[in-house]
């Protein structure tokens, strides 16, 4: 009976860490790929808002050419999924063009930070003229906020994976700049110290 109950915790135990490894695993591939995941989110949710927002009618290329030639800054909501679409586009090229060095301290961080605060002040200053002329009259529907507050959260997290991403790769060149230096140390460090153990054995 204390052999069935001491196999029985070792299997929960064992089960219980190839549970935390797959955990850890899922965690370190949603990390990696966060740069292309949040590129896709950036696709997919505002034209889903927008598409929302525009029941019972559902966005498609007629209603999208519909909007392009009606479109009206002051009303129109057409160009938030298209500017969210092109600072994917821009990013996700600039990513898949970069290597290590590149996403360390190259044009990544730089190319996307400048156009998700480029993109911030677009939306910002369109929530307000789009808000303000419904003041008065009119409502504001919870998906055309959710579309504004998706698109500026969108914008900001990729800030902050492209900087995260950057300091990852960083750590990597360092660290293998240190296990270069580490190992040409010790090609020409270990003759010398093995000539003085040599020395002080002799003495």
């Amino acid at each position: 009976m204390g052999f069935s109950k001491d196999e029985k915790s070792k299997r929960l135990l064992r089960a219980v860490k190839t549970l935390f490894f797959l955990i850890t695993m899922l965690i370190s591939l949603l990390l990696f790929s966060a740069p292309v995941l949040l590129v896709i989110a950036d696709t997919l949710l505002p034209s889903a808002l927008l598409s929302a927002s525009l029941s019972p009618s559902s966005l498609s290329l007629q209603t999208l050419s519909s909007h392009l030639q009606n479109y009206d800054f002051r009303y129109s909501l057409i160009d938030i999924p298209l500017i969210s679409i092109l600072r994917s586009a821009i990013i996700i090229c600039v990513y898949s063009l970069c290597d290590g060095p590149r996403l360390s301290r190259g044009p990544y961080l730089g190319i996307t930070t400048m156009c998700s605060l480029l993109s911030l002040m677009f939306v910002s200053l369109k929530a307000s003229v789009v808000f303000a002329g419904k003041v008065g009259g009119g409502y504001v529907r919870a998906t055309e906020i959710a579309l504004f507050i998706c698109s500026l959260a969108l914008a900001v997290g990729h800030i902050v994976v492209a900087y995260r991403t950057s300091c990852r790769e960083r750590r990597k060149l360092l660290v293998y700049k240190i296990d270069i230096e580490a190992v040409s140390a010790c090609k020409n460090g270990f003759p010398r110290y093995q000539k003085i153990l040599q020395e002080q054995y002799v003495q």
